[in-house]
């Protein structure tokens, strides 16, 4: 609508100064008519005698140039500029008419008066034969306000507006409903997509126009072969599961001499790492396409509840700082794996209080909104250990018990989400913090509402 209406109020802008332009040109032409009228009519009544002198008799007795100030004025002068006759309406009024003109000349020009009034002059030079072979050169000025007319100018440019205006809003009305009817469906398409995106529809409805048909058809398309393939690698994950387990379990029950007992611990934890690796990629992996926004609230109170009890030697405080609308776009089991690795390394390695907040961003992109912090009041990271230990089986104690994964296992599920994560100091607590930035939504966000 704004690149119609403004091409469109510009070429209105353009006719109006256009038609203005000849209104005035025409009002001009018509006082300069006038204007030679009025000449032609003193020319008629004068009458110059032998000695020079002007008897100038006016025809109409009514006349505007027999009344004082009446707007209409008149002047005789030779070519030397003496005023031969004046007629009555110039009486005290002061009006400069100019330099006499040639004979067979005529000037033609507005002048603003001391009062502020415009009046229009006009002065023709002749040529007067009063007895034979005697003449003398005279100049007829006739002046008129020019009140009148800049009162039908000004009423001319009111109509002129309002006709236009009139003109334009009806036309933008007009436009306006066609735009909204012709542009229902692609409302309707991004209505679906953001349906789609919070997880309230799988696919997008059928029955779009012509124009449509092919782009909604086409992501229909990729919606359900990335349904399928979503799928397949969960099949394949699963089976790779099970074909993975049964040897591992076979392997630990063989081993039952306490000679084995170094390799059973070793059989223990790949089964660990498989059955961790396989939970990881077996979840949606970052697919955020068709999910629906998860609360972090509840997530975050039982894992709550849950590090307390296996932290319970530990004279342990979790604080918790979660924002209503806080909600994670992914999978469930992605967020309990963020939060379950970084409050187990933060009540491991804390002091006694680990502090999480969590807050939704809507000034930021959605794929970065939701903000999630976890700090302890621990020893914290050496800046020269935080890219190490993002690193798979790297510690920054090696002394401490631990496999190396929990932060790599953060790292690779924020990358397949493409967030954000960094590693710090606490200015809180002074311990270690870390900062994870995900894709967020609220979870009824009113923002999908979109208007019908």
């Amino acid at each position: 609508m704004l690149a119609v209406a403004l091409p469109l109020g510009l070429s209105f802008a353009i006719t109006i100064a256009a038609l203005d332009g000849m209104f005035r040109a025409s009002e001009l032409r018509a006082l300069r008519e006038r204007l030679d009228q009025e000449v032609v009519s003193l020319v008629t009544a004068a009458e110059l005698n032998e000695q020079g002198r002007m008897d100038l008799r006016l025809l109409d007795p009514d006349s505007l140039l027999a009344r004082a100030n009446s707007g209409q004025y008149a002047l005789v002068r030779n070519e030397h500029g003496r005023v031969l006759w004046s007629s009555p309406s110039l009486a005290g009024t002061r009006i400069d008419f100019g330099p006499p003109v040639a004979t067979g000349r005529t000037s033609f020009f507005q002048r603003r008066l001391a009062g502020g009034a415009t009046i229009g002059i006009l002065n023709r030079g002749l040529e007067w034969d009063y007895a034979p072979g005697t003449n003398a050169r005279l100049v007829f000025s006739v002046a008129e306000d020019l009140a009148a007319q800049n009162t039908r100018l000004a009423q001319f440019r009111r109509r002129l507006y309002v006709w236009f205006a009139t003109l334009a809003l009806l036309l933008l009305a007009v436009l306006g409903g066609l735009l909204r009817q012709t542009l229902a469906p692609l409302r309707q398409l991004e209505r679906e997509i953001a349906e789609i995106d919070a997880g309230q529809r799988a696919r997008l409805a059928a029955g779009w126009p012509r124009e449509l048909a092919g782009v909604a058809g086409s992501l229909n398309v990729l919606l359900a072969s990335e349904q399928q393939r979503i799928k397949r690698y969960r099949d394949t994950l699963g089976n790779l599961a099970h074909s993975l387990k049964t040897p591992l379990a076979v392997m630990r029950a063989s081993l039952s001499s306490a000679q084995f007992a170094a390799l059973d611990r070793e059989i223990e934890r790949m089964a660990q790492i498989v059955e961790r690796q396989l939970h990881q990629a077996a979840a949606s992996g970052g697919a955020t396409l068709g999910q629906p926004a998860i609360a972090v609230a509840p997530v975050l109170a039982e894992l709550r509840a849950a590090m307390l009890r296996v932290h319970a030697a530990k004279d342990l405080v979790i604080e918790t700082e979660v924002s209503a609308d806080a909600g994670f776009v992914g999978d469930a089991g992605d967020l309990t794996e963020l939060l379950g690795n970084l409050l187990d390394n933060a009540c491991k390695w804390c002091r006694g209080i680990v502090r999480v907040s969590v807050r939704l961003d809507r000034a930021r992109p959605p794929a970065l909104s939701l903000a999630l912090r976890v700090e302890d009041d621990g020893p914290g990271i050496a800046p020269a250990d935080r890219a190490r230990v993002l690193a798979r089986g790297q510690r920054a104690d090696e002394h401490a018990p631990g496999h190396g994964l929990g932060l790599a296992i953060v790292a690779d599920t924020v990358a397949l989400y493409r967030g954000e994560l960094t590693l710090g100091e606490s200015a809180r607590l002074h311990g270690a913090s870390v900062v994870l930035e995900l894709p967020g939504r609220a979870p009824d966000d009113p923002m999908l509402k979109l208007p019908a």
